[in-house]
């Protein structure tokens, strides 16, 4: 039995974990750089890559997920050939492609922080990063907006002589409280970078979004058997995606707009 001193002091014990525990600041794990190594093809992927910015020497990088690995896709498919699209704007710029399906910011954190920016020194590094929060980790609007900008400056300090080519996260049909988020990153994004002559943020919404809903004609998901949600571009909205930056990127590069010597 407890007698009433003890009680006290276990009252004040409790009292004094719960004041701790409520000073400690609280984890955004989508700002924290957390590793896919149990995946075999993602430690794979991720090995042959370093390999590739070591021989590579790159003067672009693309940092991102499915939606930018999918540039390595070649189909009979028209609508999933996407390799088509690689090799006419980027295959000449001495490009490589660190897209990884179903990373998150906090899975390309922790790429950037261990090699994915060393030993390199691209002259623009473009980032598409941030679907995945919204996927199955429901992560908030807030804290993918923190894990992004933890992405960037992560780039950033490794990289001081590269130009940043930030990308908006892409319109999908996964829904409005999915789309509120992912127009409130964007927004957000544009307010931080407005005047950041290091960074320069390009939202694409208007290139997938037609009177104010998605246009699943530029996706490739609706076409599944059975059909998803849209998420993926299509060839051909990847293609206007590859189009919409192009302008921007020929100009951080110093080297000619493949739109018009196409």
């Amino acid at each position: 039995m407890i007698g009433r001193a003890g009680l006290f002091l276990l009252l004040a014990l409790g009292l004094g974990l719960s004041s701790a525990w409520a000073e400690r600041p609280r984890v955004v794990l989508a700002a924290t750089p957390i590793a896919r190594l149990d995946l075999p093809w993602w430690r794979a992927r991720f090995a042959a890559k370093a390999a590739e910015l070591r021989n590579e020497k790159p003067e672009l990088v693309f940092y991102g997920d499915s939606i930018t690995q999918n540039y390595e896709r070649s189909s009979t498919d028209p609508a999933a050939d996407y390799a088509p699209i690689w090799r006419r704007f980027y295959g000449d710029r001495h490009a490589v492609n660190l897209g990884f399906t179903g990373d998150t910011t906090a899975n390309l954190l922790w790429r950037i922080e261990h090699g994915e920016a060393e030993g390199i020194a691209p002259k623009v590094a473009v980032v598409l990063i941030g679907a995945n929060n919204f996927g199955r980790l429901h992560w908030s609007a807030e804290d993918t907006l923190a894990g992004i900008r933890a992405d960037v400056e992560a780039l950033r300090k490794r990289l001081p002589r590269t130009k940043i080519l930030l990308l908006g996260i892409l319109p999908s049909g996964r829904g409005e409280a999915v789309e509120r988020k992912r127009a409130q990153v964007n927004a957000a994004l544009g307010q931080v970078y407005a005047h950041d002559s290091a960074v320069k943020f390009v939202d694409l919404s208007a290139v997938f979004l037609r009177d104010g809903r998605v246009a699943e004609s530029l996706y490739l998901d609706p076409e599944l058997k059975p059909p998803r949600p849209a998420l993926h571009p299509s060839a051909e909205g990847q293609a206007r995606m590859a189009a919409a930056i192009e302008p921007v990127l020929a100009a951080l590069l110093g080297d000619r707009n493949h739109l018009l010597s196409h």
